[in-house]
């Protein structure tokens, strides 16, 4: 189902989120036995190809690392996407700048933001995490990086972009729309066939953003998080928000206590609402996972939903949410 038919909030009030085949739980209101039967990929969104790319590769044998960097590569060569990667929305100057971030089982990290001119930021952010000794590079430093390091500049702004983008012009008004896609980061998680988790995200930001900003996508600990020995988080929607509350890391350190990954989310996605009274304006959507395998998605609006792939089944999963 595609994220823009969840516009009538009202009328989605009362979906509930189903429980499927595979055992994993998504709500402590809904419990059933965790599985330990690894593989498996979760994915913000009805990204169902790139669900489908990550779990492949997850039920070859792949490594998480290297299954979400290749689910999330998907969404960045998706020209139909105008959230990520080539073909992605421009900012307010009609300039398409990427973010991306990569986490590894050993936790160790990568993050390009600001990037111009190349398709695949996931793999520029691998790149600064294995190649350099940063996290974090950004801008012309990040572009020249990617330049060094053999990768082929390209114009990301696309006939369909340009023109939504110039449109936009006439009236130059900001108001990002609920479940509408201006702001859908692909952010993902996997645990491989040896119980190692490993996380990605990847968006070209707000739609008509100003000049120069960067969302939580590409910051460890707001936009994707995980302990190998815990489990890990991704967020999604507005990104200010996100970065706020540290959301993605503070899913973790409730895991770490002993919180369920749903039970995390809600708690999350509470703090959000409570420290924002424009809350009712604004969507976040926030999923995660556990070392055994237990998943959880929260958002503060309906209309969010994620991918699980497992045991060869792709499903697209509405989300339980605050409203």
């Amino acid at each position: 189902m595609k994220r823009r038919n969840f516009i009538k909030k009202a009328s989605l009030a009362g979906i509930a989120l189903p429980l499927v085949e595979h055992n994993l739980f998504l709500s402590h209101s809904k419990l059933k036995k965790p599985t330990t039967t690894f593989p498996v990929s979760i994915t913000t969104w009805n990204f169902h190809e790139a669900g489908r790319v990550s779990g492949e590769l997850l039920a070859k044998g792949t490594s998480a690392l290297d299954a979400v960097q290749g689910g999330v590569m998907v969404e960045e060569a998706n020209l139909d996407n105008t959230t990520v990667g080539n073909g992605g929305s421009p900012d307010r100057s009609g300039e398409v700048t990427l973010d991306a971030s990569i986490i590894g089982p050993d936790g160790n990290c990568g993050s390009v933001a600001y990037l111009k001119d190349i398709q695949h930021p996931i793999l520029v952010a691998r790149k600064v995490m294995e190649d350099t000794p940063h996290a974090f590079l950004t801008g012309e430093g990040a572009y020249n990086f990617a330049i060094q390091n053999g990768f082929e500049p390209q114009n990301l702004l696309t006939q369909k972009s340009d023109k939504k983008w110039k449109k936009w012009l006439e009236e130059e008004q900001y108001k990002p729309v609920i479940n509408i896609e201006n702001h859908d980061t692909i952010g993902m998680l996997a645990i491989d066939k040896t119980g190692d988790i490993a996380g990605a995200c990847s968006t070209s930001g707000l739609a008509y953003k100003m000049p120069g900003r960067v969302g939580d996508s590409p910051i460890i600990g707001a936009g994707l998080y995980l302990d190998n020995k815990v489990g890990g988080a991704v967020a999604t929607g507005m990104g200010e928000e996100i970065i706020k509350n540290v959301s993605s890391f503070l899913i973790v350190e409730l895991m770490r206590q002993g919180k369920t990954p749903q039970q995390a989310c809600e708690i999350a996605i509470e703090r959000i609402i409570k420290r924002n009274p424009k809350h009712t304006e604004i969507q976040v959507g926030l999923l995660a996972i556990n070392k055994k395998g237990e998943v959880g998605a929260y958002s503060i609006h309906p209309g969010f939903s994620f991918v699980l792939s497992s045991k060869g089944q792709n499903d697209n999963i509405q989300s339980e949410s605050y409203f």
